[in-house]
């Protein structure tokens, strides 16, 4: 049976997924067209257990409603082999709905297993910023914010605020030009939107963020065009891949 509670990730900038919780409610404009969402209707269709909870229909869906599912927060461990892990693809760690106790055991287990490389990425950044204080931040998990326009720019600012050894900004859906700060920043990743009713992305937007990540020597990643599916228009800018990646050595000599 389909467990998307772990699974191989087709995401460019990651191996595979961890998802101690499941589910979520839509916050800003980024996630008016949610991939998860979508998924975890017809996860619920399937009759996939973990996703028979519903949520609010004015913020969320069929089979998307919060869950926590203790039963996989120790599966990090029993793998020997070291992975990088997008952690909670179907949801957001930082959600109001999850307790700081819970986000406390997902940290912990990252914690015990060095061996592999956590990126975490959060729209609430101002809790973020509340409880980072209280969680360890080793050298292994990647904290991240989505920003998806200006008007949500301030998440990097509250990003800036966390120890985490690398800070990142996921800038997708692209939905309009943004003026980043990436002082203390450590990766940029941006990209188009996918799905059906893909919003427009412009190429000045694309170039704009990466001329600045050039300039100021921030590692740039361009995931994807976008358009009704993620890869109907390609990946390449100006002929070329940009798949960079932050360099977790040079990071660790300078702190």
């Amino acid at each position: 049976m389909y467990n998307s509670n772990v699974a191989t990730s087709s995401i460019e900038w990651t191996e595979m997924t961890w998802n101690p919780t499941t589910g979520c409610d839509r916050t800003s404009p980024g996630c008016d067209n949610c991939y998860a969402m979508t998924l975890a209707k017809r996860l619920k269709a399937m009759g996939v257990a973990k996703y028979q909870s519903d949520g609010d229909p004015n913020t969320s869906g069929p089979g998307f409603g919060l869950s926590l599912h203790e039963d996989v927060l120790d599966l990090p461990l029993r793998w020997a082999t070291p992975r990088t892990v997008f952690v909670n693809s179907m949801s957001d760690l930082f959600h109001e709905g999850v307790p700081d106790d819970f986000i406390r055991r997902v940290f912990d287990v990252m914690l015990e297993t060095p061996r592999h490389t956590y990126q975490v990425l959060t729209k609430r950044s101002h809790r973020l910023r509340r409880v980072a204080d209280q969680l360890p931040w080793p050298s292994n998990i990647w904290m991240g914010v989505s920003v998806e326009n200006q008007r949500y720019a301030f998440r990097a600012g509250h990003l800036r605020e966390v120890p985490a050894a690398v800070r990142f900004l996921s800038v997708e859906p692209l939905l309009g030009p943004v003026d980043l700060d990436l002082a203390g920043i450590h990766w940029v990743i941006v990209g188009g939107e996918s799905g059906p009713h893909a919003r427009p992305i412009d190429s000045e937007w694309v170039r704009r963020i990466r001329d600045q990540c050039v300039s100021e020597g921030v590692p740039y990643f361009f995931k994807q065009w976008g358009g009704r599916t993620p890869k109907a228009g390609g990946r390449t800018l100006d002929g070329r891949l940009w798949d960079e990646l932050p360099n977790v050595e040079a990071l660790s000599t300078t702190g």
